[in-house]
């Protein structure tokens, strides 16, 4: 049966904080037949999508209702919200399924091209994950933390640092006015003049290759669909969890309130920068991680100085535990764990839970059984290099796609697609020399291949190891911690993957990463004039360290 995807709005009486939104979203999409819950407790209303063959109106209602004292004041019916053009147009030659960086994307090259164009979006307001609920707020509250950390942590032994005050509530309200300012002024106001785009707010169904169904109301027709609909934290299916309650980065990054303490589920990159940052604005925090350490993607030397430092600041890690089950006790969250050695444990969380294990692509609910699109065994929608899926005229991008989940190369895969689907020249996207940060402290960074992935390719290699004890700079800074890698191909000393850990290491993996597209040598990156005194003459020493001791060779070195 094809879903009915209808949306009400109510506006609901007794809403204090955004854990009232929290309670009420997590409590309504508990019942079957919920697709999405957005509640704002500043407003006092509620949007739910919902399946209406499985749930109605009236059945919200009353679901609100019941859950503690709150109440539904009046059900406000709105019809569905053109942003862009309101006319009443059916037939498109592109729809865009989606509202973030590659629906944005591929809409502004639809507009290049003279292209009519339908972009459809449910769940996150326009923008899409990175600018509302990742990228943007994560890498403003870190920023913030790094201020908290170095005005109570100095390297220098001349200098005493006197302590932070902190308003914990202040530094989010700033973080949602940052939010809402690059929402407005870096997706909508971009496309506000576009004459060939209407922008629907609503759920879109699949009723076949070329037609959606919005809402369960209107249909729409397009020669060339593109599913962007991004992902979402992938929630365990863990006993008890769903009943004790539990946040993501989309509820998280919204709490006014500092949380008490935070146990987080998961050492991913997602999980491991929140850490940092709510230890540093004076949240306890612990890590439970099923595998043997944190990053589990990187090799063990990058995450031993990882664990070190997160260990120094009192983020307490897990390894080898797997969370069993969850019950309540009063306000407490107990956490049953197996431990490394098969024991089982009991953790007592007296905050708040936060899943941080991976994200999971938004593909439910979509109807792709009507099409017969291909996915991954992880749910991904499959797509070759030119974002082509299996059905002719269908294309997908971004993070519901079975490419690198960057906000990045979802801008990229959505004006790729958009092309290919238009143009008779066909573009592939190419991943090769793709750069990418993990923003801890130090930075983590990477461009190409690590030796793990050089081993297994059977390619001949090498790989030189720069500790930062060996870089002016860091050493001028009183702050080594980390190094930089770079792996070479001994057959042609072409750079073809590297690694750095190191504060702001993330600035110099663009550089490295334009070095492995363009197929620069070793010898090219050692003779290179780099500034003296800059991190980015740690490239230049690692390059030299293929065939030289850089600790005898002295600051003039080349």
């Amino acid at each position: 049966m094809i879903p009915n995807i209808k949306t009400v709005n109510l506006k609901i009486k007794g809403m204090s904080c955004d854990g009232c939104s929290s309670h009420i979203e997590k409590d309504v999409n508990s019942k079957d037949g919920i697709v999405s819950s957005t509640v704002n407790h500043q407003t006092g209303e509620g949007k739910f999508v919902f399946d209406a063959n499985k749930i109605s109106n009236q059945d919200i209602v009353n679901a609100v209702n019941t859950i503690g004292n709150y109440s539904v004041d009046e059900t406000v019916e709105k019809e569905d919200c053109c942003v862009v053009n309101s006319d009443k147009k059916k037939q498109f030659d592109l729809i865009v399924i989606g509202g973030g960086s590659a629906a944005f994307s591929a809409a502004i090259k639809a507009e290049d091209l003279g292209l009519t164009t339908l972009m459809v979006n449910a769940g996150l307001d326009f923008g899409g994950t990175c600018v509302n609920v990742g990228c943007v707020p994560s890498k403003n509250l870190i920023r913030a933390a790094e201020t908290v950390y170095h005005a109570t942590h100095s390297n220098f032994k001349g200098i005493k640092t006197k302590g932070v005050e902190i308003d914990f509530t202040q530094i989010i309200k700033d973080k949602k006015a940052l939010v809402a300012t690059l929402q407005q002024h870096k997706y909508m106001d971009v496309v506000s003049d576009f004459k060939n785009l209407t922008m629907l707010k609503g759920w879109a169904t699949f009723v076949d290759t070329n037609t959606i169904l919005v809402d369960g109301k209107t249909t729409y027709t397009a020669t060339n669909i593109i599913i962007a609909t991004g992902a979402t934290t992938n929630i365990p299916n863990i006993e008890g969890l769903k009943e004790v309650g539990y946040l993501t980065n989309v509820s998280l990054f919204d709490l006014e309130e500092k949380p008490k303490s935070l146990t987080i589920m998961g050492a991913g990159y997602i999980g491991l920068e929140i850490a940092m940052a709510y230890n540093r604005l004076g949240v306890k925090v612990r890590i439970i991680e099923f595998t043997d350490r944190p990053l589990r993607s990187q090799t063990k030397d990058i995450t031993d100085i990882l664990e070190t430092q997160m260990n120094s600041e009192g983020i307490e890690i897990l390894p080898n535990f797997r969370a069993i089950k969850f019950e309540k006790e009063g306000d407490n969250t107990i956490i049953h764990c197996k431990c490394p050695d098969g024991s089982i444990t009991q953790i007592i969380e007296e905050g708040h839970l936060l899943v941080a294990t991976g994200t999971t692509s938004n593909t439910s609910n979509l109807g792709l059984e009507n099409v017969d699109l291909k996915l991954s065994k992880n749910g991904h929608i499959m797509v070759n290099e030119k974002m082509e899926t299996n059905v002719a005229n269908i294309y997908a991008a971004g993070d519901v796609a079975n490419t690198p989940p960057f906000v990045y190369t979802a801008a990229k895969e959505g004006s790729t697609a958009v092309h290919n689907a238009f143009t008779l020249a066909k573009n592939s996207v190419d991943y090769t020399s793709l750069p990418w940060v993990v923003f801890t402290d130090p930075q983590i960074a990477g461009a190409g291949m690590d030796e793990v992935a050089a081993e297994k390719t059977g390619i001949p290699f090498e790989v030189s190891k720069l500790d930062l004890i060996h870089v002016p700079r860091a050493l001028a800074a009183q702050d080594t911690r980390g190094f930089i890698k770079l792996i070479r191909n001994t057959e042609t000393d072409k750079l073809i993957g590297a690694r750095v850990i190191a504060p702001e290491g993330g600035e110099l993996i663009q550089q490295l990463s334009m070095a492995i597209k363009f197929g620069i040598t070793v010898k090219d990156l050692a003779e290179s004039f780099y500034p003296y005194l800059t991190l980015g003459e740690s490239i230049k020493l690692a390059a030299i360290t293929f065939g030289k001791d850089v600790s005898k060779l002295s600051c003039c070195a080349s």
